[in-house]
């Protein structure tokens, strides 16, 4: 019975750690909502596109030869645009990664036109990604966004998002990011896990 009890208390405790987490990361929505925040920058992964890297066939310009967005992965993107647009919070501007999983991600968002940035594009077959020139370009973006009005968008890729945040994202999801005045980016923020 003791062993009963000390394990149902250790699941209660970490479930409810886990939900005041998760609560922390979605609360710096509810004080952005409405506004025209400055810095903010959310690094969203694109949507569930099946598999894992791309084809040894790859071709930038070929969506065929790609992993592309399964149906989930293009509601859950739609979702997230949905959700983004309740907020009210104002968007300056939405980029992608190149890649057709990335670019049909931000444009199923529906939050405005689509800017491509190669600095977004894939690092997954690289070693040093921190110190990778795109990682570097996009560092610096964010730190030069940071008394920028309103919310970038970057829509990207996994290893990409890990090398600048230290965290790893499921597939559709985000992290919002601000630099302060030091050039240091914090996570400040998330969005919401999908349902799968």
């Amino acid at each position: 019975m003791k062993r009963f009890s000390s394990t149902l208390i250790l699941t209660l405790i970490f479930t409810l750690t886990t939900q005041t987490s998760f609560a922390n990361e979605l609360a710096i929505w509810e004080k952005l909502q409405g506004t025209t925040p400055k810095g903010y920058v959310l690094l969203m992964r694109h949507s569930l596109a099946p598999g894992v890297g791309d084809p040894e066939n790859f071709s930038l310009n070929d969506c065929s030869t790609q992993r592309t967005l399964s149906d989930l992965g293009r509601q859950d993107a739609r979702d997230v645009g949905k959700w983004l647009e309740r907020r009210q919070i104002k968007i300056t501007r939405v980029e992608s990664s190149r890649w057709c999983r990335a670019k049909e991600t931000a444009e199923l968002l529906n939050l405005g036109k689509v800017r491509l940035n190669r600095n977004l594009d894939s690092l997954f077959e690289e070693t040093d990604l921190l110190n990778h020139p795109q990682t570097i370009r996009v560092r610096k973006q964010i730190v030069d966004y940071r008394n920028k009005p309103g919310l970038l968008i970057l829509v990207g890729h996994f290893v990409n998002i890990s090398a600048l945040t230290n965290v790893g994202v499921a597939s559709g999801e985000g992290v919002l990011v601000r630099a302060d005045s030091k050039g240091v980016i914090r996570v400040v923020g998330s969005t919401p896990k999908l349902n799968r």
